[in-house]
This record gives structure tokens, C-alpha cells and sequence, in this order.
């Protein structure tokens, strides 16, 4: 976990602010996260298993969402869009699925895609089951 916030008195803040630059004003990562960050991509360099899996939750997931009826728009990646086709109601979805289902999808709105074409954003992952994406489809 990177990032912080000092809520103390305006003595304190200029005592950590004077002993610690580096630590409060620096923008690089810190070496544990970098090592798991390294670890991480030269695991995957030799593993196909986690890009399988991915694939496999993208394309079970598209069939599902299609089998319940909703506007999955077709690609051959990992990301699965459902398309809403209105700025306002892509955020109250992805809104109503946090709050209410505890499932967390990005709103996908203009300027990254044109007006009109506004839509849900799914990236399933290799640990998401069939009973997962079961329970979201219905």
C-alpha cells in the first residue's frame, strides 16, 4: 500500500515535513512493491496459466451474458462490454451493482468511447468462477 495523509498539529507536519522529504514527497515506488511488481511479471513471462484462465472467464462470461439477453458487445480480448448506450444510466448501474451486489464495474463514457455507445466495462479474471459470474448474470 503506497500514499498517506498526516492530520496532526501544524508543529508536527513541519517536523515530518523536515526530517522525511524523501519519504512524504517522493513519486517512485517503493522497493517492496517494485520487488512483487518484478516477481509478478517474470512469473507470467513463463506462465500461460493466468492468461488461459482470463481468457476462458471472458469468453464463459460472454456467453452467459448474451444467454440472459443483455447487449454484450462482441471482441476477441479479455474485456467484456455490455453496452448501455447513455452516459447517466452506465453510472447508476455501475453504481446500483457496488452498492447493492457488491460487484465492481467500470462506466465507460465519452470521450473514451463516442457518445452513444456509453457502456459497462467487465474484465473478468482467471480466479472468477462459473458460480461468480452465474450469481451477476442473474
Amino acid at each position: 500500500v503506497m500514499g498517506g495523509y498526516i492530520a496532526a498539529d501544524q508543529t508536527i507536519v513541519d517536523v515530518i515535513r523536515s526530517y522525511a522529504p524523501g519519504f512524504i514527497f517522493t513519486t517512485s515506488l517503493s522497493p517492496v512493491l517494485v520487488a512483487g511488481v518484478l516477481a509478478s511479471v517474470r512469473h507470467l513471462k513463463s506462465s500461460s496459466v493466468e492468461r488461459e484462465g482470463q481468457q476462458a472467464s471472458a469468453t464463459l462470461l460472454k456467453t452467459m451474458l448474451d444467454d440472459a439477453g443483455l447487449p454484450v458487445m462482441l471482441g476477441e480480448t479479455h474485456i467484456v462490454p455490455i453496452l448501455v448506450g447513455d452516459p447517466i444510466k452506465a453510472k447508476r448501474i455501475s453504481d446500483i451493482l457496488l452498492a447493492e451486489y457488491g460487484v465492481y464495474v467500470q462506466p465507460i463514457n465519452y470521450p473514451t468511447v463516442p457518445r452513444g455507445t456509453e457502456r459497462l466495462r467487465f474484465t473478468p479474471g482467471p480466479s472468477h468462477t462459473p458460480a461468480m459470474m452465474r450469481e451477476l448474470t442473474e
